[in-house]
């Protein structure tokens, strides 16, 4: 099992950046590809990006490329999400979730973080 945190949400004017970070305490979690999701008010949840276990493999939902980068760094058990050129439409809960394969279907993912809030005002 992994248990996922995630963190660096917050409120920040259009334009601005934020990078969110996705931890787990388990050593195991380089053996996990870690996707990106979030989920608006209202909304269905929408998948942002995917990271292979070593994070030389991503995968970017179309809409995603461009503004936003994914990272990782197994030797502190996080993944990494630089946001840029924020826009209030990317207001969400942001998900990271642990799989087996990089996807960009949440069925494929076993393990879940909480979320974390991103607000961006216009």
């Amino acid at each position: 099992q992994v248990r996922l945190v995630e963190s660096g949400g917050g409120l920040v004017q259009a334009g601005g950046s934020l990078r969110l970070s996705c931890a787990a305490s388990e050593r195991s979690f380089s053996n996990y590809a870690i996707g990106w999701f979030r989920q608006a008010p209202g909304k269905e949840r929408e998948f942002v990006v995917a990271i292979g276990r070593s994070g030389d493999g991503t995968y970017y939902a179309d809409s995603m490329k461009g503004r936003f980068t994914v990272s990782r760094d197994n030797a502190k058990n996080t993944v990494y999400l630089q946001l840029d050129s924020l826009k209030p439409e990317d207001t969400a809960l942001y998900y990271c979730a642990a799989g087996t394969v990089i996807s960009g279907m949440a069925r494929h993912y076993d393990y879940w973080g909480q979320g974390t809030q991103v607000t961006v005002s216009s």
